[in-house]
């Protein structure tokens, strides 16, 4: 099955290009640094090993902040890379930490992609945030001796489903991982069903509880709450896609139905 994963990787990757080029269409960010995304990119100036973390986007970054500045104070000789996939999550990772961390996209899950970011940044160990399996990418770790944590990990019903449908491989793929830090004790449980080695499965919480918000932020959230009525019942649509603003609008029509002040944002 692995060869077969591999093999397809490879065959879709036109597709990957296209979806690529489509997405920059109408976020032309996406069509800067696209060299990153193959494993190219000038090696950063600093001597291995370094800790790698990898948060896909915006609110990927925004949870390992905390853990990247804990990374900073208990190991300041070592360097820190941090990858992301999409521009918004560089641009925050770059509003952050500045130079502080080296910042690269996270190449396409294809072994000669992956190894030539491995050589490059060296890592110690790779951090990666939340549902980030990627089959290809933990075997190179494993070959490599690089040590994999899959931190503030979550897997839904729907996710497991998924991935049960090929059991074999995706036992074989999670017990690539080193340790798996669940968010709560249903992400432990559909991880352990799915074959990840239950010793290696630990229930830490959700890490974005442990964010501290500057106190600028909390007098802005009380300037806001100011704005649209203390008492007034809130709801937030947040990171919504493409078709779903329709749906959420109709909702908002039949709450204000039967709480007719109800705001949404």
């Amino acid at each position: 099955m692995r060869a077969v994963y591999r093999f397809l990787t490879y065959l879709l990757m036109p597709l990957v290009l296209l979806r690529l080029l489509w997405r920059s269409l109408r976020a032309p960010a996406y069509r800067q640094r696209w060299k990153e995304r193959f494993g190219i990119f000038t090696p950063p100036r600093w001597q291995r090993p370094s800790l790698w973390i990898h948060a896909v986007s915006v609110g990927e970054v925004q949870a390992a902040a905390g853990l990247i500045k804990l990374l900073f104070q208990h190991y300041p000789e070592l360097p820190v890379v941090v990858t992301t996939t999409t521009p918004t999550g560089s641009e925050r990772v770059r509003q952050l930490f500045g130079d502080q961390v080296f910042h690269v996209y996270f190449p396409y899950d294809i072994p000669r992609f992956l190894e030539r970011f491995l050589v490059a940044t060296g890592p110690a160990v790779a951090v990666i945030m939340e549902t980030e399996i990627w089959p290809n990418l933990l075997r190179c770790c494993k070959e490599r001796g690089i040590p994999t944590v899959l931190a503030n990990a979550r897997l839904s019903a729907r996710s497991a489903t998924g991935y049960a449908r090929v059991p074999r491989f995706t036992r074989d793929t999670l017990r690539q991982i080193n340790v798996i830090a669940a968010q709560g004790d249903s992400d432990a449980q559909r991880f352990r069903r799915l074959g990840a080695r239950p010793e290696d499965v630990h229930v830490t919480g959700s890490i974005k509880f442990d964010i501290h918000l500057a106190a600028s932020l909390r007098e802005q959230a009380q300037v806001l709450r100011r704005l649209w009525g203390v008492d007034r019942p809130v709801w937030v649509a947040a990171s919504t896609h493409e078709g779903e603003e329709d749906l959420l609008l109709e909702a908002q029509r039949q709450v204000r139905e039967k709480v007719p002040d109800t705001l949404l944002v």
